[in-house]
């Protein structure tokens, strides 16, 4: 897979929210300096092009609003969704929650117009607060989502959730994600390599 859809000529658009971004928009690059700046080093061999539409703070229905600017226009061979922290977290410091059912909605829009292969990427926290923990139950259904929906899409799965809290308890969930949710430059290298080794 990884010789016909992240060779050269095929162009792999990345859609998601902070932890995409990721500082792309001040990089005359535009790639930032996260897991998709490790990608791009990654591919240098196979070089394909790599498009960060990141932009931080945003939830799945942010998406939708400008998908078609920023990801159809590119007629991608290859597009990777990371979303849906933020549908969790402003519930807990906005007071401004999004349901398991209108993040599925939205998500669904997403994927819908799109007849390039897909990389859905589990939405993940490393609890760092204690609070954190209640969080799971707002995510947990969300991430069943996203699950689902790679099953249903035909869609490669990036175990991002399972792979960091796994992980997490062996080097410390701060070594991952300094907040539980942005990841360190290790845990950039950590979904880098998850994301390549699951698109390989």
């Amino acid at each position: 897979m990884s010789d016909g859809l992240l060779g050269p000529r095929r162009t792999v658009v990345f859609a998601g929210d902070s932890i995409t971004d990721c500082g792309r928009r001040a990089d005359p690059a535009g790639l930032g300096d996260g897991y998709v700046r490790n990608l791009y080093d990654d591919l240098a061999a196979s070089r394909p092009r790599i498009v960060n539409v990141g932009i931080s703070g945003n939830r799945a229905v942010d998406l939708v609003e400008r998908w078609k600017q920023d990801v159809l226009t590119h007629q991608p061979d290859l597009v990777s969704v990371l979303v849906g922290i933020n549908d969790t977290w402003r519930r807990y410091d906005k007071d401004d929650p999004t349901s398991t059912g209108d993040f599925e909605a939205s998500y669904r829009e997403l994927l819908e117009p799109l007849t390039a292969k897909l990389v859905l990427v589990e939405p993940f926290l490393v609890a760092v607060k204690p609070e954190q923990r209640g969080w799971r139950d707002d995510l947990d259904p969300k991430i069943e989502v996203v699950r689902r929906l790679a099953a249903e899409y035909d869609a490669l799965l990036v175990p991002a959730d399972v792979e960091f809290n796994r992980q997490a308890l062996t080097v410390g969930a701060t070594t991952l994600a300094y907040d539980g949710v942005h990841p360190t430059a290790a845990g950039h290298r950590l979904l880098a390599d998850l994301w390549r080794r699951t698109v390989s």
